[in-house]
């Protein structure tokens, strides 16, 4: 197993160094330059060269790069020009937003999605079947944004039974030590604003969790057709083996590698995702800041930002491929 984790540790080196070299190549190719894109509107000769020679941006390609690589190694990604600030920090600040919210709604769709997407394939063709699978082309077809408004609208503003925006009500007296506010009310013993932040949570991810909670459903429950009809399963059947048993070790066990590619591959689109919902419902997290920066043309935090994001995509993908040798021993020899 430990030699399975090498390898795939070492083909991560290349594919972060491609990656680093896309954003490198794009950032760049910007309209007008990078120093162009930053002025805007205020861009002129003189000020262009300013801010080429602030960026080290009439240097050698060759140069910038390694120094742009040298400095991604040590997380340093500058100064954001829209609040002064070191990029990392405001990763800092807003990360564990992102991630409470992509943790949220990933859970909600592995939870309900596993399940039902189970039992579609065990009643197939019966009504829970036929409404498992018209719910998730639903899931899939209706926007992210339409569906966050649509929420919005009916459980927050019509009924009220949830907050329209925010992370948690600036009236409650809270500490956040983790900036995860769920976690954080219950580190601190303050329940109440645990609670509060629980039900500011709960909307934004339903709205984020629709694709992935579709997709694994449907994922699922073909997985589980394909796998139930197979001999080992009809002789464990046969066997008299219990019902229990035999979805736990033969079923479960053996449709689960194509789930969890899913899932993998949606805990990664999540935090692109996220800048829809978090718009919509003025939640402070990577996606809404990241969306501010491309309006105000923020350089720095662009490329920051998405280089962390697509890094985490990649290591997210490798705990998958780790979870292929737990899941499926033969996985581990290939």
């Amino acid at each position: 197993m430990l030699k399975f984790v090498v390898r795939r540790l070492l083909m991560l080196v290349p594919i972060l160094i491609g990656l680093s070299a896309l954003l490198f190549a794009w950032l760049r190719a910007l309209p007008g330059g990078p120093a162009v894109a930053l002025l805007g509107e205020r861009a002129t000769p003189e000020s262009i060269a300013r801010v080429e020679e602030l960026y080290g941006l009439n240097e050698p390609w060759y140069v910038q790069y390694g120094r742009y690589l040298s400095n991604a190694v040590q997380f340093d990604f500058g100064n954001s020009t829209r609040t002064n600030r070191p990029v990392t920090e405001e990763m800092a600040r807003t990360f564990p937003a992102t991630f409470e919210l992509a943790l949220a709604a990933l859970i909600l769709a592995i939870g309900i999605g596993i399940p039902l997407g189970y039992l579609a394939a065990r009643h197939y063709g019966r009504w829970l079947d036929n409404m498992s699978v018209t719910g998730s082309l639903l899931g899939v077809a209706i926007p992210v944004f339409f569906l966050a408004y649509i929420l919005k609208y009916v459980f927050a503003v019509r009924l009220g039974w949830f907050p329209t925006q925010g992370r948690q009500d600036p009236r409650m007296d809270a500490e956040h030590p983790t900036g995860m506010y769920v976690l954080d009310g219950l580190l601190t013993g303050n329940l109440d604003a645990s609670w509060d932040a629980l039900m500011h949570l709960v909307l934004p991810a339903l709205a984020l969790g629709s694709i992935p909670l579709a997709i694994i459903v449907r994922i699922t429950r073909a997985s589980v057709l394909d796998v139930v009809h197979e001999d080992y399963v009809r002789t464990a059947e046969a066997k008299g083996l219990w019902e229990r048993t035999i979805t736990r070790r033969h079923v479960l066990r053996n449709a689960l590698l194509p789930v969890v590619t899913v899932v993998g591959l949606q805990a990664g689109l999540l935090f692109s995702g996220a800048i829809l919902t978090e718009t919509v419902f003025a939640f402070d997290g990577v996606g809404r800041f990241v969306a501010e920066a491309i309006s105000n043309r923020d350089y720095a935090v662009l490329q920051g930002f998405i280089l962390v994001i697509a890094v985490l995509y990649v290591v997210i993908n490798l705990l998958v491929d780790v979870s292929y040798g737990l899941i499926d021993p033969r996985v581990r020899v290939r």
